[in-house]
């Protein structure tokens, strides 16, 4: 009830025009979001990397309706890449299609995520194309095929709650693909997603098995500790090398287990977002974990 409640003021206008407003608010946002500015973002990479670990940055934002919005937005992932590569910091990016334009213009987010993807070539980085709602995912493996059919530089994110995950996954390592594999943060109806916890977790396992045993380098990204240690047995099992996949974890959460696991000589990678547009990104987090919400409510009370 509480996950479906989050998700849904995530989208209201009004509930976010207050919040972003309210500096309890902002203050306990430190936890998870790194800073409004590309320096914030950074700055919590040189720290994870210097405990051991790498990272995906992300710049906050999403569904704009205009076409300047998106180019913007690509221009901040131009800027980003350019400097990643001066200050030397082991990260790649995650991009959110609806923030490049997919919900304009198909044809302008692909061109949007190709000038991404062409100037992290340059600097022989990576992009990742993130996943949003359900009402998304067709279009976005689309877009995904076309340009992984010219670069080999980008991957794409598979959420293991939908229905049709095995079968985009089967189609993804098709093309030779790098999967970030989650559980999935949006609300879906269950005529396209599995309603039991326990049923996303199968099919997360499921997943990760076909994805491990394919030879091909992906992420493994859930906080969920045993489905990491099933993951390990299974990797163990399969003799599949720890250097041959990563698992990856949100900033501020479970810092203690990235540690554990960079400690027991795994791959690990942090995703770090940046911006202003931080509200849906936040109250996803709070969503997900009781123990987020648990943290946001003690620190309003310290207020």
């Amino acid at each position: 009830m509480l996950k479906a409640i989050f998700l849904y003021l995530s989208r209201q206008k009004l509930i976010q025009n207050f919040m972003v407003n309210f500096w309890v608010t902002r203050r306990v946002v430190n936890r998870f979001v790194s800073g409004e500015e590309l320096e914030d973002g950074l700055n919590a990479v040189r720290k994870v990397n210097s405990e051991g670990a790498i990272a995906t940055l992300d710049h906050l934002g999403e569904e704009v309706s205009e076409p300047g919005e998106a180019e913007a937005a690509t221009e901040v992932y131009l800027n980003a890449l350019d400097h990643i590569k001066d200050n030397s910091v082991d990260t790649n990016v995650s991009v959110k299609p609806t923030q490049v334009g997919l919900k304009i213009d198909k044809g302008l987010c692909e061109e949007n995520f190709a000038k991404i993807i062409e100037r992290a070539n340059k600097y022989d980085n990576f992009v990742r194309m993130d996943m949003e709602g359900s009402d998304c995912t067709q279009d976005t493996l689309e877009v995904f095929e076309r340009l992984r059919k010219k670069y080999d530089n980008v991957g794409i994110v598979i959420q293991s709650y939908l229905y049709r995950s095995e079968k985009d996954v089967d189609e993804v390592l098709k093309l030779g693909g790098r999967i970030r594999l989650c559980k999935g943060a949006y609300k879906e109806p269950k005529e396209i997603a599995f309603p039991k916890i326990e049923q996303v977790d199968e099919s997360f396992m499921k997943l990760t098995q076909k994805m491990l045993l394919s030879s091909i380098y992906h992420g493994i990204a859930t906080h969920d500790e045993k489905l990491i240690e099933k993951t390990k047995k299974f990797a163990q099992k399969n003799s599949i090398p720890k250097e041959s996949f990563e698992f990856q974890l949100l900033y501020g959460i479970r810092t203690e287990l990235r540690h554990k696991l960079v400690k027991e000589g795994y791959n690990v990678r942090v995703y770090i977002p940046f911006g202003r547009e931080w509200y849906p990104y936040f109250m996803r987090r709070l969503a997900e974990r009781p123990a987020n919400l648990f943290f946001f409510l003690k620190n309003f009370f310290r207020a």
